[in-house]
């Protein structure tokens, strides 16, 4: 694949955004707290997601915002993997992979992530983080003018992705 990639490099994988999902279930302080900390985890200011429906056995609201969300790109996207993959022992399950190359994984305690101390008066929180992996040349499908579809030997298969997490980021598939 290396050999593949680099004599045609619009078929290099990379990775595309990372997204992490700090999810409280309520509004008020505790996500406000939330929101602290995952903006000194991620270094970037996360926005608050309101809830879809209501669910009156959670005491959740219409539109009562419950969650935060940060979204990376680029460079801090891959510094944040870095980061965060050592809190996990660099593991990811084979089944965590999706269709298209994706792959999403979760914390139950942000404190386990080095450089954050536990703070009494805040908490422990669990976050999800959902790492898009795809090829350059994939936004026709997704741009407003002029869609397009990619073509199927341009899709990026799960074992591609797997063997560029490998590569690039130290990861052992389980």
């Amino acid at each position: 694949m290396l050999k593949k990639w680099e004599e045609q490099p619009m078929l290099r994988p990379r990775i595309e955004k990372v997204i992490v999902n700090l999810n409280v279930g309520k509004s008020g302080e505790p996500l406000e707290k939330a929101f602290r900390v995952l903006e000194e985890i991620a270094g970037q200011t996360p926005v608050k997601k309101n809830a879809k429906s209501s669910i009156r056995d959670f005491g959740i609201r219409k539109g009562e915002p419950i969650a935060c969300v940060v979204t990376l790109r680029r460079q801090p996207a891959i510094d944040f993997l870095k980061k965060i993959l050592p809190v996990i022992d660099n593991k990811i399950n084979k089944s965590s992979f999706d269709d298209r190359g994706n792959f999403a994984f979760g914390l139950k305690e942000h404190i386990e992530i080095p450089g954050v101390k536990y703070d009494p008066d805040v908490g422990i929180f669990g976050m999800n983080i959902c790492v898009t992996i795809n090829r350059p040349g994939d936004r026709v499908s997704d741009r407003r003018k002029r869609k397009a579809k990619v073509g199927h030997k341009h899709v990026l298969t799960p074992e591609e992705s797997i063997f560029f997490t490998k590569q690039t980021l130290g990861v052992e598939i389980v």
